[in-house]
């Protein structure tokens, strides 16, 4: 292959050439510019490129191969070797500490992506570079082409009751991107401070405030969030995970989110609706539709494809009252161009399609198997804890008596080769001296249904060993009532 390699030489000085292009080569090695295996421009190619004969390239190559610095591969030509000390120091530089190895990774947010629909995406990719033209090669509309943003509105009416029109749909990197265009465009309308739910995401809470507004955390009940505490607070803006509260697993009831959107009428605010993981619905009763559907006016609703497809498409949307549209268009056009064409052209046949639908109608009973699963290992090896919230989503939040040493559980199961992570994660507000039940939240998305009664029973060892056997049959299940109602599974295996 016709390689390039960025070097030059000087012919006024006493050095040779081939220890001038060595030194070269080896300084980019050291330094990590030429990473381990990286090819290397054949000696004829290279000779042309910077004006010597060829005998001067092989000699550098062959001096530098001796010493271990490249490696000649039958086929392949000339490369960097993969075993050198000094790439492999350099490569090791560049990159943070590993996280914790571990045999078992029971944290929330984790894809499995092994579910990803691959043929059916390839056939839609396909589609959309035959359908493509020249304009489709040129920077595409800043809020995404008409026909992603058309199918993306058919579709969140469809099954989220959500009220938008394809102009006032945005296609975004994702949630956290809207977010952070909601984040940078609220303060030009006089908001600086965003209301969030506590307990919450840590990470969404330092985005929020890296991105340029004052997250404010504001206390759950058994309905969702405290309105009263919404009101004392002085906000007039709210992030909320209203079906699905994150990390509770509560959904908000029907009084409360008429009492939350009498608050944004009264304050004249707005409410953020991150509907993250509602297409996985397994609760008995009925799926609640979106918030925004009862208010466009006041509700920006926010989704992506991360949950069902990959986090790797980064595909995204907000449905954004109509007068709030331009205001956050403008705002995007400072600091991005859009998404790729190509990639919104294949979401778009895939929601025409039908292809979405019919890749959820696959993965819900498979992650209501994984649910179902967690929730007997729990009621099996942590006796006297008990599963809140809705049956729902990729994680169950796990309540603990308060006696047990929720920190205790999570070093000892670290000790086991299981990683999660405890409810104090999630806390946002200083709650020192409060007392907080403790509780684990345990991501199940990404771990083998073989795998989940044996991570488990490893946190139940830990848990054993902290106390939580510990006066079990006096605690029981009667704890799930701090925050949300008992978890319901349906014994029906049919798909919602």
């Amino acid at each position: 292959m016709p390689w390039h390699l960025t070097i030059s030489v000087r012919r006024n000085v006493d050095e040779p050439l081939s220890r001038q292009i060595q030194n070269a080569i080896k300084e980019k090695i050291r330094n990590g510019v030429l990473l381990p295996g990286v090819p290397l421009p054949s000696s004829r190619l290279l000779a042309r490129d910077i004006g010597v004969s060829r005998s001067v390239v092989v000699e550098a190559y062959e001096q530098m191969t001796a010493e271990g610095y490249l490696e000649s591969v039958q086929g392949s030509g000339t490369r960097v070797a993969t075993r050198s000390i000094a790439a492999v120091a350099a490569s090791a530089s560049l990159h943070q500490p590993p996280a914790p190895t571990v045999r078992w990774d029971l944290r929330v947010g984790a894809t499995d992506v092994t579910n990803f629909p691959l043929q059916e995406w390839l056939s839609c990719y396909q589609r959309a570079t035959q359908s493509l033209g020249l304009d489709g090669l040129n920077y595409p509309p800043i809020s995404g082409i008409a026909a992603l943003r058309t199918e993306l509105a058919s579709y969140l009416g469809r099954v989220r009751g959500v009220r938008v029109e394809p102009a006032h749909t945005m296609v975004t990197l994702g949630f956290a991107h809207g977010l952070g265009l909601i984040c940078r465009t609220l303060p030009t309308l006089g908001i600086e401070r965003l209301g969030v739910e506590d307990p919450g995401s840590r990470k969404q809470f330092q985005f929020i405030r890296d991105g340029g507004m004052c997250p404010v955390p504001l206390p759950l009940d058994a309905e969702g969030i405290d309105i009263n505490a919404l009101r004392r607070s002085g906000v007039r803006a709210v992030l909320v995970t209203a079906a699905h509260q994150f990390p509770t697993g509560g959904t908000m009831s029907l009084e409360r989110r008429h009492a939350l959107l009498r608050w944004a009428s009264d304050v004249n605010g707005i409410i953020v609706e991150d509907d993250y993981d509602t297409e996985f619905w397994f609760d008995q009763r009925e799926r609640p539709p979106a918030i925004q559907g009862s208010d466009p006016g006041r509700v920006i609703y926010g989704g992506s494809l991360s949950k069902v497809l990959a986090p790797g498409l980064r595909v995204g949307w907000l449905a954004l009252p109509d007068w709030l549209f331009d205001p956050v268009e403008r705002i995007r056009s400072i600091s991005d161009q859009g998404s790729d064409t190509i990639t919104q052209l294949a979401v778009s046949e895939f929601l025409r399609a039908g292809l979405l639908d019919r890749h959820l109608r696959r993965l819900r009973p498979r992650y209501r198997s994984r649910l179902e699963t967690v929730v007997q290992a729990v009621r099996r090896h942590l006796p006297g804890a008990s599963v809140a919230g809705s049956s729902a989503g990729r994680h169950v939040y796990v309540e603990l008596p308060y006696h047990v040493d929720e920190a205790a559980i999570i070093d000892g199961a670290l000790r086991r080769s299981v990683l999660l992570r405890g409810g104090a994660h999630f806390r946002l507000a200083d709650t020192a001296g409060a007392a907080t039940r403790p509780a684990l939240v345990i991501g199940y998305s990404a771990v083998r249904p073989s795998d989940i009664n044996e991570a488990l029973a490893r946190v139940g060892a830990a848990y054993a060993q902290s106390g939580g056997r510990r006066r079990a049959t006096r605690t029981g299940s009667s704890l799930a009532r701090s925050i949300g109602q008992p978890l319901r599974i349906p014994r029906s295996a049919a798909a919602p």
